[in-house]
């Protein structure tokens, strides 16, 4: 450590952003996608209809559906039909105990002709687990949350001129006006970049400091699972048939009982028993906080069992911090200042970043910066690249090739590795504009792709990501002005 506190605290950030940088940079940018993840998931599936009339009756249609293609499966989980996102999606175990998951239309009920993709669903998961196995993705997005907090404290100590910077930018002067943008992007949306990162990390906090939990169950894990989730009940299934009760009267009284909250998860357990069971969580419409109310019906008879609304201040504190890091309840305008906030976290990060090697390219350096220079330019021009790649493979596969949503997260990861392995074997000057002006001719192809507008989504989704097109051909242009140091 250094000898003086703030000297410290710049060792600290620069050592976190460097230890981190490049995860971070992935996880910002999923995660400003995220937002509008619905919007992504009607973009990627232009077969489905944009508004649905009754968000209950296609609830009804899915439960049907699968009372007669799934009736022996142990258990059906329904993510639930809404305004923004008018279809359900369903996941089931099959006979060999692997998971199903179908987005199911919202007249028919039916799976059938609906291209299988991840669609914003990938954008999402990717976001906090980073396509690797539980619980090492989830992790990972944990300790790099945890990160983040510490950097941005760590940079509103070492910048003396913290709101001065707000106003200070000197274009064309290169390392000089990296670190102006750098510290504006930082202090800017600063408000938000605290909240997104500590939110982050107390959602998957649990992970962290299992150790309460533990110490109170004695590993029981079912048992705080029941006490965190009271209206969670649940029985064994006794061997008997059954039928289970109409749907759509179960659906009604859930809606009427939540008062306007709407209605986020549908469970149904053992659907073909006599200890059936069908659990309904409320949503989170026009409120920060998730889900609090939960109820519980007998399958056969379709009476109420259990019923919890949450009251307890410690989750009602979680609920509120989980609801303002995954912004269901935003409307339009706060989901599109979310995804701004987003970017400009990903390029704080990536600006930090390429900061670093500039330092050390400007004086006596060794191989390991040079590759380091070399990945950044991988990671923060080819990350854009693999992601619209995504987008790109899911037009061009066809709609109803099997297994065709394996078939597009390979394509982002194959892009993502090639981009990778093409700036080591290139010098940073001439790949910097190389790759970002591919990322420029990948969300100018996302756009083209999306046209005709029959949809407002299919048009967001366009002029999205024609802006984007536009910013990353400017910014290869610029890189072409520029001299990079040699690496």
């Amino acid at each position: 450590m250094k000898n003086t506190f703030r000297a410290s605290m710049a060792l600290v950030h620069t050592t976190l952003g460097l230890v981190t940088g490049w995860v971070l940079f992935a996880i910002a940018l999923s995660g400003a996608l995220s937002v509008f993840r619905q919007d992504i998931n009607l973009w990627a599936r232009p077969e489905l209809p944009v508004t649905a009339s009754d968000p209950m009756m296609v609830n009804a249609h899915a439960l049907d559906w699968l009372s007669h293609n799934a009736p022996t499966a142990s258990a059906w989980y329904v993510t639930s039909a809404t305004a923004l996102q008018p279809f359900a999606t369903a996941l089931w175990p099959d006979a060999k105990g692997n998971y199903i998951q179908r987005v199911l239309d919202p007249i028919t009920g039916s799976p059938d002709g609906i291209r299988d993709t991840l669609g914003g669903e990938f954008f999402y998961r990717f976001h906090f687990e980073l396509h690797l196995p539980y619980p090492l993705g989830r992790l990972i997005a944990t300790l790099a949350a945890l990160t983040l907090v510490v950097g941005l404290m760590t940079g509103v100590i070492i910048h003396r001129r913290i709101f001065a910077d707000f106003f200070t930018f000197r274009p064309s002067r290169g390392q000089r006006s990296w670190l102006d943008m750098h510290n504006l992007l930082g202090v800017a949306a600063l408000p938000f970049h605290l909240m997104i990162s500590f939110t982050g990390a107390v959602t998957l906090g649990t992970l962290l400091l299992p150790w309460s939990t533990q110490a109170l169950y004695r590993n029981d894990l079912t048992a705080s699972y029941t006490e965190l989730n009271p209206a969670l009940y649940s029985r064994p299934a006794t061997g008997h048939p059954a039928h289970l009760a109409p749907f759509l009267p179960m659906l009604r009284e859930a809606e009427s009982k939540f008062g306007g909250a709407g209605l986020e998860q549908i469970y149904v357990f053992n659907p073909s028993d006599q200890a059936s069971l069908v659990t309904m969580i409320a949503g989170n419409d026009h409120t920060v906080s998730t889900s609090s109310q939960i109820i519980t019906f007998d399958g056969p008879s379709g009476r109420v069992i259990k019923q919890h609304i949450e009251h307890r201040p410690v989750l009602k504190a979680y609920t509120f911090l989980y609801g303002l890091h995954v912004a269901r309840f935003a409307p339009g305008l706060t989901r599109w200042l979310y995804f701004l906030s987003g970017l400009a976290l990903a390029a704080l990060i990536g600006s930090g970043m390429h900061l670093w090697t500039i330092k050390r390219l400007r004086r006596p350096h060794h191989r390991g910066h040079r590759i380091v220079a070399r990945l950044n330019v991988g990671v923060l021009a080819g990350t854009p690249l693999a992601f619209a790649s995504f987008f790109i493979a899911n037009r061009l596969i066809g709609p109803m090739t099997p297994h065709r949503s394996g078939y597009e997260v390979t394509t982002l990861f194959a892009v993502w590795g090639l981009t990778l392995l093409y700036a080591l074997a290139r010098r940073p000057e001439r790949t910097w504009p190389e790759l970002l002006g591919g990322s420029a001719v990948a969300c100018l192809v996302v756009s083209l792709l999306s046209l005709p507008w029959h949809t407002s989504v299919l048009a967001g989704v366009s002029v999205t990501a024609a802006l984007l097109s536009a910013s990353f051909a400017f910014a290869a242009f610029r890189t072409l002005q520029t001299t990079a140091f040699p690496a």
